[in-house]
């Protein structure tokens, strides 16, 4: 009955309708939170107080806004899935979610990534060289596998299941990314990067923060390797929509946040137009 269902009934329900979901444990993650206030608690109880008191301790645990934001939505979702699909109860609460900073866009001039590949050591050298070729995310990078590269056709390809948006992608190898896969070729049967014979899972570990403050670099990610992929592309003049497919982004709004490195490339297209005013006696270099 509509009455007696509780939160625990409408998580079990969720995580069953959504066992195909890709981001799925980050749910579980957040579920788990969410379970120790809420466990037990009948769906009709969880009320707008309720919600702001889930905000206010995700808040105070240091969460960021965004971490908090993800929370809240999942509430959010599962709770109209309550009320929509499984009609369980009448309404839900309304979720309002936290303002989030605009998403920071950290990359490395060339100077600085050569210094921070000096500093690394070898195996995850290799990686971020990798990483900066190819603006792969670091996931596909630690699990890369040789039956994914043909180096005669310079491509690396992989499974829609390995990508974060779900679709199947081919990678274009460059000379680096080449000399990467030339220098770790028969290094390990089955994986590209590996440490001590070993696949590697983690690469945001101690040895990188040491090298990071050894290059004099602060506040740089993994995933910052990536973003520098793709401002140095923009600066190269690779167009929006090319980087778009090389990156593998399901929508060009993800892109527009590169958009301002390539306001100087824009000038060559500006002078494309015909020239409807006459030449000026005046010579830009005496204004």
């Amino acid at each position: 009955m509509m009455g007696s269902k509780t939160w625990d009934d409408a998580v079990n329900k969720w995580l069953e309708d959504k066992a195909d979901k890709r981001s799925l444990k980050s749910d579980q993650s957040n579920i788990r939170w969410l379970n120790r206030f809420l466990s037990g608690i009948p769906l009709r109880d969880i009320d707008r107080e309720v919600v702001a008191s889930l905000r206010t301790k995700k808040i105070a645990s240091g969460a960021s806004n965004a971490t908090v934001n993800r929370m809240l939505a999942l509430l959010r979702a599962i709770l109209r899935m309550a009320v929509i699909e499984w009609e369980w109860m009448p309404a839900a609460p309304h979720v309002r979610l936290l303002r989030e900073p605009v998403r920071r866009v950290r990359f490395l001039s060339p100077k600085q990534a050569v210094r921070l590949l000096a500093e690394l050591p070898p195996h995850l050298a290799a990686m971020a060289a990798f990483s900066l070729a190819t603006g792969l995310r670091r996931a596909n990078v630690t699990g890369l596998r040789w039956e994914q590269v043909d180096m005669k056709r310079r491509i690396a390809w992989f499974d829609g299941e390995d990508m974060k948006n779900g679709n199947p992608q081919t990678v274009p190898l460059n000379d680096d990314a080449m000399r990467v896969l030339i220098a770790r070729h028969r290094t390990h049967p089955v994986y590209v990067f590996t440490y001590k014979g070993n696949k590697i899972v983690q690469a945001s570990t101690a040895a990188w923060y040491k090298a990071l403050e050894r290059a004099g670099i602060q506040d740089f990610r993994w995933h910052d390797l990536r973003h520098t992929w793709a401002s140095w592309h923009v600066q190269s003049g690779t167009p929006l929509l090319a980087l778009q497919e090389l990156g593998g982004w399901e929508s060009a709004e993800m892109v527009r946040r590169y958009a301002h490195f390539s306001q100087l490339n824009l000038s060559t297209f500006a002078a494309n137009l015909p020239t409807m005013m006459r030449p000026s006696c005046v010579e830009m270099s005496e204004i």
